[in-house]
């Protein structure tokens, strides 16, 4: 129990998030008894804002009303296809309304819509259609050699049917060599009216957001309508937002943070947003205050990005007053709110899969969130202590988890509750789902999921993000798995013994990879190499750095060892093993040079 100095400290703070936290509960709830689902509420802020601009891209307006009739389109052509509630269709696309229009056109026939990451290729894209039951794949056309290459994985590949379709304005060279049908040209001749109404409800599945969890291939993390709509409703009332508010989005719309959190608000509450294809530094502020954006995302590279750009006049011109996101880091938040006159930073932590959510709405510099001070125990989220070595959680002489105090880092969890307003979902593959429950958590028979993150409280119960347990860490903004770029790296050079972790870069958001190999240096042609693990991997989890070991460890210190290979870092002076270092612009592997080395440390090589 904290003593009564820190209770008055954040006695305000706490009942002022109480208040906005049951401000979102009540609208659920709402919504939970009378069994809406973002389709119902949609057609309400539809019929509401019909000529209203609901999406802005590359200076294309389109209306809410524009938005609805191409998703009647979609609903009423899948439904002649003999689609029906409960089928699941994924989504290779880059952003563009079209985007959101697609997977409402298939929510308003029940079906539900696998959001694929478009960095993935040939056994990572086709593991993201074998792990759900998936019965086709809607791509855009830049994506057809990408989705060509993948066709040997599938487990369907013969029963799968295949929709091109290219967004306004995109180019129409890319030739698809395969049989794929022309989703624009079927559209063009499927009505618009609205579709037969279909029942569908408040726990309905509605899409898929892939995650990588702590282990393995992508995972299909569940999302219902009852969490899209919770989303929707939290980010609305937490950040206090009017109903026309021009939110601007250059995350990709295969994340919960771009194809969810405000597009969440827009659909379900009313708004703008303004989308882009791909998120640009140099265009960032220009764009936003061209459009006079008043609600910006990030993540914590798009913030560090913006903070090395040149001073622009746009910069102080724009009109946002609200930046909502995750990984703004302590060390670069007061200069970033100050350069860019940023009234509110609104820092969010949680997983599109779990129920540990929290959210720093009150400023404070470096926090991901809080938990009240007074009875804390009420709501489900707590710090547990782990091995710092080995990540296992540590029990008493009960057998029960032991709860962190203020200044002891501790993985989150969230306590699992039978709670159809904010339940936790898991992911499509049962298992997937079993390994992220802890049981006998804070009792006998109970259970909570386990985030896989380390954070510390302070005194306040303001929390701060220490760092990734398990075999992922986080690259430009990605989750990257160990156990996937492993398995490249070691199949390229003939299943040599591989190692992958993620080092620091002084000043550089999360973990740069590095690849332990045992092999030696003179046996690889880096080229092909590079060739041939960037042909297997996305473009954020190739290697940054090679190390090659005569012996490395996999004996039950397996989990040690990486943790030893991680602390010992990458400085050639340090390290007798010979070290490499990725040029991309020569797509090859170079020495690691004393030279080398200081230019990285001292920010000369940028990432």
């Amino acid at each position: 129990m904290p003593d009564l100095r820190t209770i008055f400290r954040t006695i305000g703070r706490d009942v002022k998030a109480s208040y906005l936290y049951f401000n979102t509960l009540f609208f659920v709830k709402r919504c939970h008894l009378k069994d809406h689902t973002v389709v119902d509420l949609f057609r309400t802020t539809s019929e509401k804002y019909k000529h209203r601009t609901a999406f802005i891209f590359e200076d294309e307006k389109w209306t809410y009303e524009m938005v609805d009739e191409l998703s009647n389109k979609t609903a009423n052509f899948f439904l002649s296809q003999g689609f029906s509630k409960g089928d699941e269709l994924a989504l290779l696309l880059d952003n563009c309304p079209e985007y959101a229009c697609i997977w409402l056109g298939l929510a308003k026939i029940g079906c539900v819509t696998a959001l694929i990451n478009t960095n993935l290729k040939e056994d990572s894209l086709a593991h993201s259609l074998n792990c759900i039951n998936v019965k086709a794949l809607i791509f855009g056309r830049n994506y057809s050699d990408t989705v060509k290459t993948a066709i040997p994985y599938f487990s369907n590949k013969d029963t799968l049917g295949y929709f091109c379709f290219t967004p306004k304005g995109a180019s129409m060279d890319e030739v698809v060599s395969f049989p794929a049908k022309s989703l624009n040209f079927l559209l063009d001749e499927t009505p618009s009216t609205p579709p037969p109404k279909v029942k569908v409800g408040f726990n309905d599945r509605i899409m898929y957001i892939y995650t990588s969890g702590t282990t393995g291939l992508p995972k299909a993390a569940i999302i219902r309508h009852s969490r899209f709509l919770w989303i929707g409703a939290a980010a609305k009332f937490v950040s206090q937002l009017g109903n026309d508010e021009i939110f601007y989005n250059t995350l990709p719309m295969y994340h919960t943070a771009g194809g969810i959190l405000f597009v969440s608000v827009v659909f379900i509450m009313g708004g703008t947003m303004i989308l882009r294809k791909k998120f640009s530094a140099s265009n960032y502020w220009k764009e936003a205050a061209k459009h006079k954006a008043t609600v910006g995302q990030y993540i914590g590279e798009i913030c560090r990005y913006l903070l090395n750009q040149p001073v622009r006049e746009e910069e102080k011109q724009h009109c946002i007053k609200l930046l909502f996101g995750n990984g703004l880091r302590g060390h670069i938040w007061p200069e970033f709110q100050e350069r860019f006159g940023i009234d509110r930073i609104i820092e969010l932590y949680g997983a599109t899969e779990g129920n540990a959510n929290i959210i720093n709405m009150f400023g404070k510099v470096g926090a991901v969130g809080f938990l009240p001070r007074v009875c804390d125990k009420l709501y489900p989220v707590s710090l547990i202590k782990v091995d710092p070595e080995t990540g296992q959680v540590m029990r008493n002489d009960k057998g029960l988890c032991i709860r962190c105090k203020p200044g002891e880092p501790g993985e989150m969890v969230g306590k699992i509750v039978s709670n159809p307003i904010n339940s936790f979902d898991g992911y499509a593959n049962r298992q997937d789902t079993n390994k992220k429950i802890i049981r006998n958590c804070f009792e006998r028979g109970d259970m909570a999921f386990l985030s896989g993150d380390i954070l510390v409280m302070d005194e306040c119960g303001y929390l701060y993000f220490v760092d990734r347990t398990g075999d992922t860490f986080r690259w430009r903004g990605e989750n990257v798995s160990t156990g996937e770029v492993e398995n490249a790296c070691s199949t390229t050079l003939g299943h040599v013994s591989c190692v992958v972790y993620g080092v620091e870069i002084p000043n550089v958001e999360g973990r740069a990879g590095m690849a332990a190999l045992q092999a030696k240096p003179e046996s690889v042609d880096f080229s092909d190499f590079y060739q041939k693990v960037s042909r297997r991997l996305p473009s954020y989890a190739i290697p940054i750095f090679i190390r090659f070991s005569s012996k490395i460890d996999s004996t039950g210190t397996y989990k040690l060892k990486k943790v030893t290979l991680q602390k010992e870092g990458f400085n050639p002076e340090e390290l007798s093993d010979a070290l490499f270092f990725l040029d991309a612009k020569q797509k090859t592997y170079i020495p690691l040079t004393k030279d080398i080395y200081s230019d990285i440390i001292n920010g000369k090589l940028k990432f």
